[in-house]
């Protein structure tokens, strides 16, 4: 076979980032539609991450944040996303790269994409994070950070694109003030849809 001189796999990762940056654009102009609402996975090692000295040492690679109930000052630009977010009550504000996702979730429609970072050569390690289930909707209650557990969505084989369902991650311990949505036990499988760029990717 002839080699991808033309790197597809890379092309649609950035396509798929496009989605994300998206649905991020709506939601800061209009707000969260109906019940749709994110789970966002990022990299926290991975180059242009801001956010407090706490939380880096908290989660020192991997992080998955909420957009759900309460969060504040949602901007968007071509490269990046920056959101105010309440942790266990104390405000933080994060900037995040598109380049530094790992993953994107909508558990009202089940629809999720898994991100590649090791094509990009940005953290040669798989991503850990992973959506959990949704629990109850209310408006008093706060996104909440998931540290992720377990191994993370599913790979997929090379021979072509295919569509997995995704597991969940167990989150941390929630907050007394605020609902958070249930974890799943591991190996328990949801029935999302899950893109994985896996099958892009430039074969040795």
């Amino acid at each position: 076979m002839a080699d991808d001189l033309i790197r597809y796999d890379l092309l649609v990762q950035d396509a798929l980032r496009g989605v994300v940056r998206k649905v991020l654009t709506d939601a800061a102009r209009d707000g969260l539609m109906g019940d749709h609402h994110f789970y966002v996975s990022f990299r926290t090692e991975a180059p242009g991450v801001r956010m407090s000295q706490a939380l880096r040492e908290k989660y020192p690679q991997d992080m998955t944040i909420v957009l759900q109930h309460q969060f504040w000052d949602l901007s968007v630009n071509e490269h990046t996303f920056e959101v105010g977010l309440s942790f266990s009550g104390v405000p933080e504000r994060l900037l995040v790269p598109f380049d530094a996702l790992s993953g994107f979730f909508d558990p009202s429609v089940q629809f999720g994409l898994k991100f590649d970072l090791t094509e990009a050569g940005e953290v040669p390690e798989e991503a850990n994070a992973a959506p959990a289930k949704t629990g109850p909707r209310g408006a008093g209650s706060e996104p909440s950070e998931v540290r992720p557990k377990g191994s993370g969505l599913a790979t997929i084989g090379s021979a072509a694109p295919k569509v997995l369902p995704a597991p969940a991650a167990q989150g941390d311990k929630p907050d007394e003030k605020a609902p958070r949505p249930a974890a799943k036990k591991d190996g328990e499988e949801g029935s999302a849809e899950v893109v994985s760029l896996d099958a892009f990717r430039k074969k040795s």
